[in-house]
């Protein structure tokens, strides 16, 4: 089981494959959804400091290039957990004051396309 170091929060455990956005709420990390988790909000972004996947869903990099955002954070309804990550989630409802939002789906949506992020050790 992929372990998750989420700042601020501890340790907690992931299911393979388990959408982190998913695994942050289970672990009792108050993130933010907005959109349901359909890649369309930034409100459920983080920040890596270890284990970044390197797999990206196109929905996501082109969120992140839209908002200016691409390679300064990602957005955890987009990845699946399958390995151990460190991580920062950047917005919750504890430092925003916002509702969560709609509950995301089990499955990555929109049907995810997958790519390679920038920066990624398997680019080039």
């Amino acid at each position: 089981m992929p372990q998750i170091t989420v700042d601020g929060y501890g340790v907690l455990e992931a299911r393979e494959g388990e959408r982190l956005v998913l695994a942050l709420e289970r672990g009792g990390v108050d993130i933010l959804h907005r959109c349901g988790g359909v890649a369309r909000c930034t409100t459920c972004r983080v920040s890596f400091t270890q284990g970044e996947p390197d797999a990206m869903t196109v929905a996501e990099y082109d969120k992140l290039q839209d908002k200016g955002l691409l390679g300064q954070a990602r957005l955890s309804c987009q990845i699946e957990c399958r390995e151990d990550m460190a991580l920062t989630p950047l917005q919750t409802v504890q430092n925003t004051g916002l509702e969560p939002g709609k509950a995301p789906t089990e499955q990555i949506e929109p049907e995810p396309v997958w790519t390679t992020r920038p920066g990624a050790s398997t680019e080039g």
